[in-house]
């Protein structure tokens, strides 16, 4: 965070609110021209502060009604069951984020799936098939309290 001043939090903060700002809007909201606030986002960009632009999809309208928390604990510790494991999960659309974590559990993956039969169908069908998963504890969100991609800048 050294080489960034306040103008480049500034647009940080800015785009993370509202990635769509034209380089003229982002440039009024941190009170400089558009040339120079263009500059900024593109070395921002390129330094890989800014890792890309995305829309935001309701699960619930996409015909996703239900968010799985799953905990995964792999068989042995080992890098082949690990990189078994996180090769496959990457392919995997059902799964939309994945976490190497400490204590009890290995992994934690958000999954999003239209119904209980297809989550059923998805766990027994998918995941079952992977000879590295020694467990699986999965919650199931009754609902969200916050979900935000932002970042805090300093």
């Amino acid at each position: 965070m050294e080489k960034l001043d306040n103008i480049d939090l500034k647009i940080l903060r800015e785009l993370q609110k509202d990635a769509k700002l034209t380089v003229k809007e982002l440039a009024a909201k941190v009170n400089l021209s558009p040339s120079p606030v263009f500059e900024r986002q593109k070395r921002l960009e390129k330094d890989g502060y800014i890792k890309g632009y995305m829309a935001v999809v309701d699960p619930v309208k996409s015909g996703n009604g239900i968010m799985v928390l799953c905990n995964v604990r792999l068989k042995h510790h080992n890098k082949e069951f690990s990189r078994q494991f996180t090769s496959v999960i990457a392919d995997i659309d059902e799964v939309v984020e994945c976490f190497n974590t400490s204590g009890e559990y290995d992994y934690q993956l958000k999954i999003y799936a239209r119904n209980m039969a297809h989550y059923q169908e998805f766990v027994l069908g998918t995941l079952g098939d992977l000879d590295c998963i020694g467990s699986l504890h999965s919650i199931f969100v009754i609902g969200e309290v916050k979900n935000s991609r932002i970042v805090p800048l300093g």
